[in-house]
């Protein structure tokens, strides 16, 4: 039995007996597991996020009985998966962005790659943002040609012709 369940079940006797759940900090010092409401409360994400970040294989959590049990490591990864949403990469490469996490400090190929991928996003937002700029830029010449109509002299309405035959 691991080390991490064995550490639940004593934590899980000890909890019931505390109403109020352990501080964030005290839990990095002594790597307390996390319950799924805990991450998602911490995170201001839902308990489903976590379950599909879960099933696609980005989090790995312990499990006692049916509860699911988060390690430290499992928070950090978390942590790593929603900074690299935030940017706005893919699962995929969000997946290398946290597999780095998980292997050792020297991997120069990965890092390697890694910055070829943040290189591609980055220009892909550049691409936007020069998009985006040209966009307003032409929403800008539309604003100022309608202001423009609109405070010039108003030509009188010309009359209407029937179209009905008498």
């Amino acid at each position: 039995m691991s080390d991490l369940s064995e550490r639940s079940r004593t934590l899980a006797g000890a909890a019931s007996a505390s109403a109020a759940p352990a501080p964030v900090d005290a839990r990095l010092r002594d790597a307390s597991p996390y319950t799924i409401t805990e991450l998602a409360q911490e995170f201001d994400i839902t308990a489903r996020a976590i379950r599909f970040y879960e099933d696609v294989g980005l989090l790995r959590p312990e499990r006692v009985g049916r509860r699911r049990v988060y390690s430290t490591r499992d928070r950090t990864r978390l942590r790593l998966t929603l900074r690299g949403k935030r940017l706005g990469l893919s699962l995929s490469e969000i997946r290398q962005l946290v597999e780095m996490y998980d292997s050792p400090a020297d991997t120069a190929a990965q890092l390697t790659a890694f910055l070829q991928v943040l290189a591609e996003h980055r220009r892909q937002l550049e691409q936007q943002r020069e998009d985006l700029e040209i966009t307003l830029a032409e929403i800008a010449q539309h604003e100022a040609r309608c202001r423009s109509l609109l405070a010039g002299p108003r030509a009188p309405a010309r009359p209407r012709r029937s179209t009905r035959q008498r």
